[in-house]
């Protein structure tokens, strides 16, 4: 059985968190996956996250944050990224993976996300320019990426629910570096990532998983539980 740990705090009022199940679901019977999962909740991960997780195969870190314990959650999320283990963060996840990335690999002392640090004069996640909450945009895929591998083209409709993203000066870092920009939008802003010579690590500002809300299995759940279940993705 290959086991994928969802960090974050379960709300099933949350849209995010009621598609998700069915996400995976839909992923492990297309490809036929012996799938499970748990909601794990940043505040029972404790102080090691490794040994908390030992037992997970993939580690996705969902919508609806702030989360009950942020260190708890970046430390998850580093174990991931230090350990190899297949990893997806979307929406929260994404913010906070580039809070975790930019404290490890880009020694910012104290990486600020202003929902939770409002006066701070330089942060890493900032108000989005223009909200997006309950709505759709379109994003534009970076050709060789493995995004756009896993997608099949460079175009696409996705749904959000957020008012945070990548602060331009931060986002300029990704120019350099094994992070790298895999999406942006009409606009030019950065709305996914994912991490060079790591086996799966991607982390998208729009919620993927909605597309099973409206019957449609998405490609990048499907290709994160293949990850996981350790088959190589074609």
């Amino acid at each position: 059985m290959t086991r994928i740990a969802l960090i974050g705090d379960h709300n099933p009022e949350v849209t995010a968190h009621r598609a998700i199940p069915l996400a995976l679901g839909r992923a492990a019977e297309d490809a036929a996956l012996d799938l499970s999962w748990d909601w794990v909740g940043t505040a029972t991960i404790g102080p090691d996250a490794p040994a908390r997780l030992a037992e997970y195969d993939g580690v996705w870190c969902v919508p609806a944050s702030p989360y009950a314990d942020t260190s708890a959650a970046l430390a998850a999320i580093r174990h991931a990224r230090e350990s190899g283990i297949p990893f997806l963060g979307t929406c929260g996840g994404f913010q906070y993976a580039m809070l975790e990335y930019a404290a490890a690999c880009w020694q910012v002392a104290k990486p600020a996300h202003a929902e939770t640090d409002p006066g701070a004069s330089d942060p890493v996640i900032a108000p989005l320019a223009c909200g997006l909450v309950e709505v759709r945009g379109e994003v534009r895929l970076v050709p060789g990426t493995r995004l756009a591998g896993i997608y099949g083209g460079l175009e696409a409709s996705e749904g959000y629910h957020c008012s945070y993203g990548l602060t331009p000066r931060y986002a300029e870092r990704l120019r350099t570096g094994p992070l790298k920009v895999s999406a942006r939008d009409e606009a030019g802003e950065v709305r996914a990532v994912e991490l060079d010579g790591h086996p799966f690590f991607i982390a998208t500002l729009f919620q993927p998983e909605r597309a099973i809300l409206a019957g449609r299995a998405h490609p990048l759940i499907g290709a994160f539980a293949v990850a996981v279940a350790g088959r190589p993705l074609s």
